[in-house]
């Protein structure tokens, strides 16, 4: 962002006035998770290095601790970022309706189903995969 010159420091995006973040687009929510994850880097709380040694429960563990960011997306960042091969992002609503429409149910399945299902179709040790398949299939079955 060529505001902060292409580097958004932690201490950049804390001295930076709430305005000047909204007029980013980001909402008054997300302006104070941005900075409470700033805060959190600044203080050393949250470290941005490290992640691909840790475990998926451990990434998500650190990542949960900052606001704004809860299992979903700790999720998201396991599978697109790190490239995660076994996660299961049962919260997700898409694999959730995707499940639904695979699988011939009649009503959206909790997360216990969906986990449940991956159990007795052998999706682990590539429940990433299975998941990509099922937002996949959700392109010709809208």
């Amino acid at each position: 962002m060529s505001y902060f010159n292409n580097k958004p420091s932690p201490e950049l995006v804390l001295a930076t006035e709430d305005t000047v973040l909204r007029g980013f687009g980001l909402s008054n929510a997300k302006v104070k998770y941005v900075k409470d994850l700033s805060a959190k880097v600044f203080s050393g709380e949250v470290k941005l290095k490290g992640f691909s040694k840790m475990t998926d429960e451990e990434v998500i563990e650190h990542l949960t601790q900052i606001k704004g960011i809860g299992v979903w997306s700790a999720h998201m960042f396991l599978i697109f970022t790190l490239g995660r091969l076994n996660i299961l992002p049962t919260g997700d609503l898409g694999i959730r309706k995707a499940v639904m429409l695979n699988y011939g149910l009649k009503k959206m399945p909790t997360e216990d189903k969906v986990k449940k299902l991956a159990r007795e179709n052998n999706w682990h040790p590539y429940c990433t995969v299975a998941s990509i398949y099922l937002w996949q299939s959700l392109d010709s079955k809208i």
